[in-house]
């Protein structure tokens, strides 16, 4: 399988966090994670992407700041500034 989204809440926390994850093999599935990688995960599958991107999209409907973390440059350094 392979994962072609990943979504993550933006909040830190085994009570706050949420993730969300699209995967494509024979079928398209999407996991919905709460609490982190030791939190509790569904999963659902579907026949088309389309209606795999579209439940995707309604797992994000709950508060926070989403973040695309498919689209995150790992080697992409956040910009410092240094204190006068």
């Amino acid at each position: 399988m392979e994962t072609v989204g990943k979504w993550w809440n933006g909040t830190w926390g085994r009570l706050a966090r949420r993730d969300v994850f699209l995967r494509v093999g024979t079928l398209w599935e999407v996991e919905a994670r709460e609490g982190g990688a030791d939190g509790r995960s569904r999963i659902w599958r579907f026949l088309s992407e389309e209606e795999a991107r579209a439940f995707a999209e309604r797992c994000m409907t709950q508060p926070g700041k989403w973040r695309d973390l498919q689209q995150i440059d790992p080697f992409d350094e956040p910009e410092r500034t240094e204190d006068a």
